[in-house]
């Protein structure tokens, strides 16, 4: 069941109504396999287990699934299996299915003798503690309390610890360039993270009580060893560098806390003590893998339903017939089109290239810079994760952290989206007018007459939206929402049938992997900050640097969010600036919701924040202009979310926390101050404007988004005045009689 099976290959299509064909084809990054035949078929029947497991769990058909696997003994719903089973799973297909190098080409042909013999200590290693982990469960005797500290070092922890960093030198150095084939040094490194999670779930009863303490084995440290060894190196595959240079900084810092100055002194923890700690519910199995083996994993798979049954399509076809004539049409559908997908997608950068590989090139075909286009792309796909009700999972991942509501958190969130994305439309629309922009003929657009009568294919959407209000759970309104998207595809040509569903199924699995893989490493952030209590200390920083302001604290936590989520998704981002940050800042008297979504909103622009702008990029490579530019760019036109945690920080109301006369009263001044700024960073506000009234502008923009009626009437005031200069009404003379 692999894509080129399930569907056919998609090709632009002449057929106006068939604009957006091929946007729901699967992606295939650079790094990525294609195996073929009967490696095809079994990569694809892995994942479809991957994802059939998660949402058979979910919805309680844990005991259908313990008869067909024969584990009958064994609950896989307690939390510490069901996250083991969810991150060795997502490990073993993860090197599988990504290489450590990238394809330049398909290379054809038979292994090389040399490169096997290379491999074959690391494989010799890896099975022999496979086989230790096989005893452990035949003969029910494993490494228990009354077992001695050292019991199957040499049978299980040093063989698994060297034979998988042997692997993966080996991929390094020596990859296999074959796309088509399963690299044997990967095969080897799956097994390893097979056998990481076998250990793991037998010995879970006995690590509860003995993980990092005195009392854990080195068989524990070892198996935690390796684990967290083979997460940051399929975290650099799938996510870059970042994110393992930031997890390794923390790990290293657990080690020389007691010769470090300051807050960041600590007693420093032995290497047995921190990696049995780290591999627990206080780390990597904890916060962000509980988010990424329920939530995440099941909208990815309703993500998966819509891409399988092209409902992606159609919903850039309706924005393309909405927008797509209006001047700078296609920047536009890109923002109707990629907020609506981006909300879905977990990943800003993934958004990015789905839907940027069909609005980039349109956009420069009207006259957009290669640049613009790419940054009105990726400015869009990163808004998608703000906007409710899914925002790319990061609303059930603050409840999670929080406690609040998920009904709360969407509701609060409704404003400040409709801000940003407002601030988006505006950039757009005022480039296009001060260039000149067309949209795109009539003729080459779809007709809306005919998508309208097609309008049903909104109601996936719709009801998962109503279930989730009618207090339906999560999981059981992400299951009606698949089953919806499957029932509507059958009013359309694309019916899903028993392979369409099982395609999804499939590429949801390889849609999860990446999140699987940051959200595991981001626990090991979170289990050294638990550990050493990093972040108590430097929330107390915070509020001594900050002095008990607020304001000052708030722009501390602005720069550390979007330092720490430069490089990272945005759930590991989130996940991460939460636990160094947000205690400080509800310790300093602002409200849970607020601190929250301010730290989230800047962990998210951090993906078209320079130097490191993973959006961005993404965006550039598509429209192959220079990144860094790319990235200057996308932040101008994301400007408004820089400004907007702040207006909700010093406006509640902008978060629905007031009366209905306070909420009207700050969207209309808002709006007007974020068109006000966007007039200021295009220059142009009814005319072309020059650089000493986009200032002035600046500033009345500034004044209308402090929320209070004195700044309205000078945000007003000044805004008038310079629309009186533009018309030629006033002008510096006329202004300096009239001040004699």
């Amino acid at each position: 069941m692999t894509a080129q099976s399930a569907r056919p290959a998609a090709t632009p299509s002449p057929v106006p109504d068939a604009i957006a064909d091929g946007v729901d084809a699967e992606i295939f990054t650079a790094n990525q396999r294609k195996p073929l035949g009967q490696l095809g078929l079994i990569a694809a029947i892995l994942c479809i287990l991957y994802t059939v497991f998660h949402v058979g769990v979910m919805n309680g058909l844990h005991d259908r699934i313990t008869d067909f696997l024969g584990l009958n003994s064994v609950d896989l719903t307690e939390p510490w299996r069901y996250r083991l089973i969810h991150v060795g799973g997502g490990l073993a297909l993860g090197f599988l299915l990504y290489s450590s190098t990238l394809f330049s080409e398909d290379r054809p042909g038979q292994a090389d003798p040399r490169r096997m013999l290379a491999i074959l200590p690391g494989a010799l290693a890896v099975t022999l503690s496979f086989a230790q982990v096989l005893l452990f469960w035949l003969t029910g005797q494993g490494v228990d309390q009354a077992a001695g500290a050292d019991t199957a070092v040499w049978t299980f922890g040093l063989p698994l610890v060297a034979g998988s960093v042997w692997l993966i030198v080996v991929g390094w150095f020596w990859p296999d360039r074959r796309r088509g084939q399963f690299d044997m040094a990967d095969l080897f490194l799956a097994l390893a993270a097979i056998t990481v999670a076998m250990y793991l779930i037998f010995h879970a009863p006995f690590l509860r009580l003995r993980a990092g303490t005195g009392l854990a084995k080195q068989a524990d440290m070892y198996a935690a060893l390796a684990g967290t060894v083979l997460i940051l190196e399929l975290t650099r595959r799938l996510a870059g560098l970042a994110l393992v240079v930031i997890a390794g900084i923390f790990v290293l810092y657990a080690f020389v806390g007691p010769w470090l100055p300051g807050i960041l002194q600590h007693r420093g923890y032995t290497m047995t003590r921190f990696f049995s700690y780290v591999y627990t519910d206080q780390g990597i199995l904890g916060p962000t893998t509980a988010i990424s083996s329920t939530y995440i994993i099941l909208f990815v798979t309703f993500a998966a339903f819509l891409q399988a049954s092209r409902v992606g399509e159609y919903f850039v076809n309706f924005a393309f017939a909405v927008a797509g004539g209006a001047r700078g049409g296609p920047a536009k559908v890109a923002i109707f089109s990629s907020g609506l997908m981006g909300m879905i997608n977990g990943t800003s950068a993934g958004n990015v290239v789905s839907t940027g590989s069909l609005t980039i090139p349109l956009m420069k075909k009207v006259g957009y810079k290669p640049q613009t286009a790419a940054s009105v792309e990726a400015a869009a796909s990163s808004g998608g994760q703000i906007l409710p009700p899914i925002m790319g999972a990061g609303a059930f991942i603050m409840s999670e952290i929080t406690g609040i509501p998920y009904s709360e958190i969407v509701t609060a969130a409704i404003i400040p989206a409709l801000l940003y994305f407002a601030s988006i439309y505006f950039n757009v629309d005022l480039n296009a007018l001060k260039y000149g922009m067309k949209g795109l003929p009539r003729s080459e657009l779809p007709r809306f007459d005919r998508l309208a009568r097609q309008a049903f294919l909104f109601l996936p959407i719709f009801i998962l939206i109503g279930a989730l209000f009618a207090g339906y759970s999560v999981i059981r309104a992400g299951t009606y929402g698949m089953a919806a998207a499957a029932v509507v595809s059958w009013l359309t040509p694309y019916r899903m049938g028993p392979r369409q569903i099982l395609y999804a199924f499939e590429i949801a699995a390889k849609m999860t992997l990446q999140l699987v893989a940051v959200c595991a490493a981001a626990g090991v952030i979170v289990g050294v900050i638990a550990l050493t209590g990093i972040g108590t200390r430097f929330s107390s920083l915070l509020l001594g640097m900050a002095d008990q302001n607020q304001a000052i604290a708030l722009f501390f936590a602005m720069v550390v969010s979007i330092i720490l989520g430069m490089g990272m998704p945005t759930t590991a981002a989130y996940a991460v600036a939460a636990s160094v940050i947000g205690p400080g800042l509800v310790q300093m008297g602002i409200p849970p919701l607020t601190a929250h979504f301010f730290i989230f909103y800047y962990a998210v622009m951090s993906a078209i924040t320079p130097p490191v702008a993973l959006a961005a990029y993404a965006g550039a490579a598509i429209a192959q202009s220079d990144p860094m530019k790319t990235s200057v760019e996308s932040f101008r036109i994301g400007l408004a979310a820089f400004v907007v945690p702040f207006m909700f920080f010093s406006s509640p109301a902008l978060l629905m926390d007031g009366s209905w006369l306070e909420i009207i009263h700050v969207v209309i001044s808002a709006s007007l101050g974020i068109f006000m700024l966007s007039a200021s960073v295009q220059g142009w506000f009814f005319g072309l404007l020059a650089w000493p009234l986009r200032i002035v502008l600046l500033v009345a923009a500034l004044s209308m988004i402090a929320q209070g009626w004195f700044t309205d009437f000078i945000g007003l005031g000044t805004a008038m005045a310079v629309w009186l200069f533009q018309k030629r009404m006033v002008n510096p003379q006329t202004v300096i009689r009239g001040s004699d």
